[in-house]
């Protein structure tokens, strides 16, 4: 069995592997393990999810960080939902066995939060954007890719999971440099996010805080990490002992 992994920044991506993957490739970093590197959004995950699945990928993974929508969730906890709602409403339920085993795998280093995904097809900046998004969808974190590698593992007839660890709590406001820096694709121009902070010193601080919290999203992953070639092997176990 092979886990196309996808992962939406190259921050992210390093959590998996130190190999250089350009934007809307993928390589394999283990035997069963194959990583795509999609940029930010659902346009492109869902193009990445199809590589991997046109690749031999037989289950599909969502990798990365995420946004709390929880009270509680704070920077570094690691996610793992088990449903999943669009921006277009619809759900869509993991596989529970393979949730179930791999909730326990990656439990033995680190508290696992299980509960509902919620997409958003833009940056979801303040505090208050966030509580609104909870109330009406009922969900614990949210991103920008999950649900549309998730739609691609259904059309498949693919098992899907979403592992995630949060960056930003859900009290917690975006600086503003964030959108003004990203462009079209979700990526932070450096140029731009310097040009910001010399007009606006004072975001300084609060990007460094959203640095700290991200850096704790990237340790937790890094751990995680350690487990996916076990969560990996789940239906092949199956398999051989039936």
């Amino acid at each position: 069995m092979i886990s196309g992994i996808v992962v939406a920044l190259p921050e992210e991506l390093a959590t998996l592997t130190s190999k250089r993957i350009d934007k809307g490739h993928c390589v394999f970093i283990a035997n069963t393990l194959l990583v795509a590197y999609s940029g930010t959004g659902s346009k492109n995950a869902q193009a990445a999810a199809e590589l991997l699945v046109a690749k031999g990928a037989t289950q599909l993974i969502s990798w990365g960080c995420a946004a709390a929508l929880q009270p509680g969730l704070k920077s570094g906890d690691l996610t793992l939902a088990d449903t999943l709602v669009g921006s277009d409403d619809q759900e869509i339920t993991v596989h529970p066995a393979w949730h179930s085993h791999s909730k326990k795998l990656l439990a033995q280093a680190q508290q696992v939060h299980t509960g509902r995904l919620a997409e958003s097809q833009t940056i979801v900046s303040t505090s208050k954007e966030k509580q609104y998004l909870q109330l009406i969808t009922k969900a614990q974190v949210l991103d920008m890719e999950s649900v549309a590698i998730a739609k691609i593992a259904g059309r498949n007839a693919l098992p899907f999971l979403a592992i995630r660890a949060i960056v930003d709590p859900v009290s917690m406001d975006l600086p503003r440099a964030i959108q003004y820096a990203a462009n079209t694709e979700g990526d932070i121009v450096l140029s731009r996010l310097l040009l910001f902070l010399v007009l606006h010193p004072l975001e300084l601080p609060g990007l460094i805080k959203l640095g700290l919290h991200f850096s704790a999203a990237k340790k937790t992953l890094k751990i995680a990490a350690r487990q996916l070639v076990a969560i990996s092997e789940f239906f092949h176990s199956r398999s051989v002992a039936r």
